[in-house]
């Protein structure tokens, strides 16, 4: 930084850094070679299968088990010696995949696997984005850091290196899910600043990108706020110390399960007793929460349905019985399967802390027909273009919609796909109708739901937030991570919950054996789950959260594991494909995964998706793997090779599981991105909502899971933080009015306070104090941030404004001046709503006890 430049950067250059920091790529994770993405695209997985003949261990379940994105599942088993099929016709070589029939080049086998479709800038609804100000054009590295250039005169080595520095920092921020230049919303929540916007902002988000980055250069190693200040400027120390507190009580760092991290003291606890959590499931998301509210000083219990840990991602091991073949065995996920996106995945850096090496599937994705041909290249290539080209039609569709209708209307996304394919020809001959229903298969297993249920308008609208990168498999399957996630964790195995009950004094957790008591509850269940309404809450839930529970959809995806004696499908593959001559029957194992190389045997998985699924759990286990095999040897014996009949396999049964009721969520004809976050609001500080459906930006994934648990723990921190502050400042609060009026007036809703304003202009509302009157006298002003389209939510900003202030805010022309002048002559500071204080939670509670007379 130059000398005389208006502001400084907070880090040091190398010159004055105690301890120089390396530059740390965009991906700070050590990867195996061969190792990563997953061939699945969104594979949303639950998992505690139920296994016909050998009923999974745990399969007791929890209306608990929250998380995983993956593909959800239950199991019936089929014995090996069962005869299969007596045809299975004799062969010769192992079919070695056609290069450019079956094998599509790699970005066409990455679109196949993934439903985002970054190509088709459309494609994303910007109007269902919160963002916090509006994306600035990308600015230069210089001018991203605030180092001002000097004309004629090129800028100094050091100058340059740390800009790439910052550039490469604020990368590892973006893959972790923060915005590139403003604070994310639990940031603003949290107050980590007294002022939104300015020098400070500007500096803070340095601060955080380079913590962060510390961090994810080497998790093996807990990075702590006096480490950070090492290589930033001694004026931000205050900077370092809200970057730092934030990012730990977040777990974005200092995670996981590293030695030198599990080896860390407990944090002092808010309060005295250590409140005390009560968590319903032991899935990932149940058993992230856990692990970090214990790194905070909390006492923690998991109460689980099932009689395993994990929820609905599960490993089974799976094993030959066969006199022939006795050492035969691998490791099945049943449920959650895929890491999607390695890049900024949390799951990533458990797995680089305990070793475990990351499995990239392999492109090359042959796809056959029914009669066992490969696809024609040229075909193939055509009707691809043709399928993206319909999606492309769709979001011109829904953008026309959202920009010409003010409430929005929204329609399945499988009419507007089938309307644009009439109306353009698209796939008029039998085998391109194939080809493209193959696709649309694909569409449905990568949203656990037949299109005809999805939202044309919102079923993406996670898209955006997509963590980039390989997707990857884990060797040995993910029930790896879910016993080191579950070890030294107080567990109780085998309890339902059948009654949440909660008050001013704690909770009450009932199970169909005993009863459980606690300061507050996570409650981590699936969506099928809340859907069914197998657990009863006292009082009832939210009509808001009911109604966002019907809306939001719960899907279905089922698998057929079979252990073979060897691996007849060539491993050097890790996917095909299986076109079907009947539209209605597209997603009837249209995909084979083989896990040959991950599984520790020869291991072949097929999936069914869309209303297949559905179909699939109505037929018996033996005649499902029947079907199966009869597909198998279709695409098999025409090249001679001999499919033989599987040493053991599982068929999965996730819709008919009681702790799943599906597989994972989606965004139902009529919903949004809103549903998620309103399953995410928690109760009057006392229950909280974590799981994959309870995460807008990852749901169905395993690591939206895992993550939904690090915000709800740090959530339930600041909860009890707030109720410790009261507790130990009576002196704040008129006792005899306010903690009374508090008790009397949680169930009612803010929001629904905010309809009926007593001023509103732009995007401003106003609330008065109705104690009183006086010019003086501070109002609740809201600021939405965001217009509401299609039925997309606004982040709502809040401050504390002198009465006499409202009028002349509300004289004023447009929103920009008014903001301007609040923050330069009013002084009022918008924060979350836990940012407003002491007398801001007054003034509420007046507000509420006036509304409530």
């Amino acid at each position: 930084m130059e000398e005389g430049s208006e502001a400084q950067l907070p880090l040091l250059p190398h010159a004055e850094a105690a301890e120089p920091t390396e530059p740390s790529p965009p991906v700070p994770m050590d990867q195996d070679e061969g190792q990563a993405a997953d061939a699945e695209p969104m594979e949303r997985e639950g998992e505690g299968a139920a296994v016909a003949a050998d009923p999974m261990e745990g399969e007791a379940e929890d209306a608990a088990a929250a998380v995983v994105p993956m593909e959800d599942e239950a199991a019936d088993e089929v014995g090996a010696t069962e005869p299969m099929d007596d045809d299975a016709p004799t062969s010769s070589p192992t079919p070695s995949a056609p290069s450019a029939t079956a094998a599509v080049d790699d970005s066409t086998i990455a679109r196949k696997r993934r439903r985002r479709k970054k190509q088709f800038p459309g494609m994303i609804p910007t109007a269902g984005v919160r963002v916090i100000r509006a994306a600035a054009p990308a600015p230069s590295a210089a001018h991203l850091n605030g180092i001002p250039r000097r004309r004629g005169r090129p800028p100094t080595s050091s100058s340059l290196r740390l800009a790439r520095e910052l550039d490469a920092e604020a990368l590892i921020a973006l893959a972790a899910g923060f915005p590139a230049d403003s604070l994310s919303e639990d940031e603003v929540v949290a107050a980590v600043l007294p002022r939104i916007g300015g020098a400070d902002q500007a500096n803070y988000l340095v601060v955080r990108n380079h913590v962060l980055a510390l961090w994810r250069s080497n998790p093996h190693s807990p990075v702590a706020s006096n480490t950070a200040l090492a290589s930033i400027r001694v004026e931000h120390a205050a900077l370092v110390a809200a970057a730092h507190s934030f990012l730990s009580d977040h777990a974005y760092i200092n995670f996981g399960l590293a030695p030198s991290v599990l080896s860390l003291p407990p944090c002092p606890p808010p309060s005295l007793p250590p409140p005390s959590i009560l968590i319903v499931g032991a899935g990932f998301a149940g058993l992230a929460a856990a692990r970090h509210l214990m790194s905070l000083g909390f006492k923690v219990a998991i109460v689980e349905g099932r009689l395993r840990p994990g929820g609905r991602v599960f490993t089974k091991s799976m094993r030959s019985t066969a006199a022939e073949h006795p050492d035969i065995a691998a490791a099945a996920d049943l449920g959650g399967s895929v890491l999607t996106g390695i890049n900024g995945n949390p799951l990533g850096v458990i797995a680089r802390q305990l070793g475990f090496p990351l499995h990239k599937v392999r492109d090359k994705c042959p796809l056959y027909l029914p009669d066992g041909r490969p696809v024609d290249p040229d075909m193939d290539g055509r009707v691809e273009a043709a399928f993206n080209q319909l999606l492309d039609k769709v979001c011109q569709l829904r953008q026309v919609v959202a920009d010409n209708i003010p409430h929005g209307v929204d329609v399945s996304l499988g009419m507007a796909l089938e309307a644009f394919r009439v109306a353009h020809g698209v796939a008029a001959e039998l085998e391109e109708r194939m080809l493209l229903d193959w696709h649309l298969a694909n569409l449905e297993y990568a949203n656990a739901a037949p299109l005809a249920d999805l939202s044309m308008a919102f079923w993406d609208q996670d898209d955006p937030y997509e963590m980039g990168g390989d997707h990857c498999f884990i060797p040995g399957g993910n029930s790896r991570f879910v016993c080191a996630l579950a070890d030294g964790i107080p567990i109780f195995y085998g309890q339902t919950v059948r009654r949440v009950q909660y008050g001013c004094d704690g909770v009450m957790v009932y199970t169909d054996k005993q009863t459980f008591r606690g300061d507050m509850v996570l409650c981590t269940v699936p969506l099928g789950v809340l859907k069914k309404g197998d657990i009863q809450f006292v009082p009832e839930l939210p009509t808001q959260k009911r109604e966002a529970i019907e809306r939001l959809g719960f899907g279905l995806l089922n698998k057929v594991a079979m252990l073979f004696p060897y691996d007849f499908w060539d491993g050097r593959i890790d996917t095909f494909g299986h076109l079907t001559e009947e539209s209605c029957q597209r997603g009837k194992f249209f995909l084979f995964y083989s896990y040959s190389s991950v599984s520790g045997g020869p291991l072949l998985i097929a999936l069914v998706a869309g209303e297949s699924a559905i179909e699939f759990e109505k037929r018996s286990p033996l005649e499902n793997v029947e079907k199966v095999l009869e597909t198998l040897r279709k695409i098999f014996s025409p090249k001679g090779i001999e499919v033989p009949n599987p040493l053991q396999a599982i068929c999965t049964r996730w819709g008919t599981d009681k702790f799943t009721y599906g597989s994972y969520s989606y965004v139902a004809i009529g919903s949004s991105g809103d549903d998620y976050d309103i399953l995410a609001e928690s109760l009057s500080d006392r229950v909280f909502f974590a799981g994959e459906a309870t995460n807008r930006r990852y749901p169905a994934t395993m690591h939206g899971a895992l993550l939904s648990g690090y915000r709800e723990a740090a959530n339930i921190v600041r909860a009890a933080r707030r109720r410790a502050k009261k507790v130990d400042s009576p002196e704040k609060l008129d006792v005899n009015d306010e903690v009374k009026v508090d008790v009397k007036v949680d169930n009612i809703d803010l929001d629904d306070l905010f309809h009926a304003p007593d001023a509103a202009f732009g995007g401003f509302s106003v609330l008065h104090d109705p104690s009183t009157s006086e010019p003086d006298s501070f109002s609740l002003l809201r600021v939405g941030i965001g217009a509401r389209k299609l039925g997309s939510g606004s982040l709502f900003l809040y401050g504390l404004i002198m009465r006499k202030n409202v009028a002349n805010l509300a004289a004023m022309e447009g929103d920009e001046q008014r903001l301007s002048t609040l923050y330069r002559d009013f002084g009022t500071k918008l924060v979350g709503l836990d940012g407003l204080g002491d007398s801001g939670s007054s003034l509420i509670s007046r507000i509420k006890a006036s509304a409530k007379k």
